[in-house]
């Protein structure tokens, strides 16, 4: 499987015979100048009703479009959407967030979309079989490199690449250094797109930083 990571919280997961992309953008999020560029899937995941999120329709292919908590199998991809929130007021102030847990081709890959809170008892046993866990770590609407930290330790995943945070374009998210001060991990080196086999998951957990396709 290649994992490609196009910018904010949007992935493309390219499987031998499937390609899903996650949560497609239609607005520039949080001013950032990045692009979808052109896009072509079997099946997109939204994880909440926010424009950053859920622009579809600039997937081509006529994808099948995954929106909520549930349990899909679409082209032999099995897909669970947890449901959770976008904040830790129980999603008064910003609404709900779905978890999307996706095994395609013998992975694990879990995608917290706009994760605010957590993760509840219930919550954590159906991500718990995660290889790969996509996670934000910008804060103001998401959870912050703390409580990503604290998450990633709950979830013991093998792979950890993060999302949703500050790039050089300077969204007004919080900046990449501070997740790596938490989790201890230090000079990370950007690559364009992680290849990912059953046989190469990784024993000890890795951190992986990838370059955002979309960045201009």
């Amino acid at each position: 499987m290649e994992i490609t990571w196009i910018g904010h919280a949007c992935f493309q997961l390219r499987g031998k015979n499937v390609t899903l992309v996650t949560d497609p953008f239609s607005v520039q999020p949080q001013g950032a100048s990045v692009r979808l560029g052109k896009l072509n899937a079997s099946i997109v995941t939204s994880s909440h009703n926010h424009s950053g999120h859920m622009n579809a329709s600039v997937v081509g292919g006529n994808p099948h479009v995954v929106r909520g908590p549930g349990e899909y199998e679409i082209s032999d991809v099995l897909i669970t959407g947890v449901a959770s929130y976008h904040d830790d007021k129980s999603g008064q102030q910003y609404r709900r967030n779905t978890i999307y847990v996706i095994h395609m081709d013998e992975i694990a890959i879990c995608h917290l979309g706009d994760l605010g809170h957590a993760l509840q008892e219930e919550q954590l046993e159906e991500v718990a079989d995660a290889d790969v866990l996509l996670i934000p770590i910008g804060g103001q609407h998401t959870i912050h490199a703390t409580q990503a930290v604290e998450i990633i330790s709950q979830v013991e995943p093998r792979v950890v690449i993060p999302m949703h945070y500050q790039t050089a374009t300077g969204e007004g998210l919080d900046p990449l250094d501070k997740f790596c001060r938490e989790m201890g991990v230090e000079s990370l080196r950007p690559q364009p797109r992680l290849v990912i086999t059953r046989s190469t998951v990784p024993t000890e957990l890795q951190v992986i930083l990838l370059t955002p396709r979309g960045q201009a």
